[in-house]
């Protein structure tokens, strides 16, 4: 699998400079999948992103998802007609979208899908995640049948938590590549 079919797939606000997905984009050469409005986030738009990115890419893909990118790859797993194409998903820190608290600063992003995704996939969850309870994100790991990775408190598993390369979910990743 080439690095330019590892997609990176940014939540609300997109990732800055020191979040992960921006170091793997820079240091492996990841394929991150811009969407119109980083600020304004809306289902179908990024949907439809998400769609013409895989249907676009040359050969199998990966997805590396953060926050409301999980949200995007359950949402988008349930409508696409290229799930056939993802290899496997790496779901670090699913926002909780159905939150009053969220849903207010991101409308039209619920009910989450829960359905069980087409592909395998590893779900990351922290402990003291401030947008997704424990519970919540292990509920979610469960609809979508994928493998939960209980992280401990790291926050929001972003450029604050102090990752720096992130080569633990780098490793997740390329186990779900070896294992396609």
């Amino acid at each position: 699998m080439t690095p330019s079919n590892i997609l990176l797939l940014p939540g609300w606000q997109n990732s800055g400079p020191d979040h992960w997905q921006s170091r793997w984009e820079a240091l492996h050469g990841y394929q991150r999948v811009e969407q119109h409005d980083w600020m304004r986030p809306l289902r179908g738009d990024w949907s439809a992103r998400l769609e013409e990115t895989v249907a676009d890419a040359d050969g199998p893909v990966l997805l590396a998802a953060h926050s409301l990118g999980c949200i995007l790859t359950a949402w988008w797993a349930a409508h696409t007609r290229h799930a056939a194409k993802v290899r496997g998903a790496l779901l670090v820190a699913p926002g909780d979208v159905e939150r009053p608290d969220l849903a207010e600063v991101i409308p039209g992003w619920a009910p989450i899908a829960r359905q069980p995704l087409p592909f395998p996939a590893v779900l990351v969850g922290s402990r003291d995640d401030p947008y997704c309870s424990f519970d919540r994100v292990q509920g979610l790991g469960d609809a979508w049948g994928a493998r939960f990775v209980d992280y401990g408190e790291r926050g929001h598993i972003n450029a604050e938590s102090g990752l720096g390369d992130w080569e633990e979910g780098r490793s997740w990743l390329m186990q779900l590549a070896a294992a396609a």
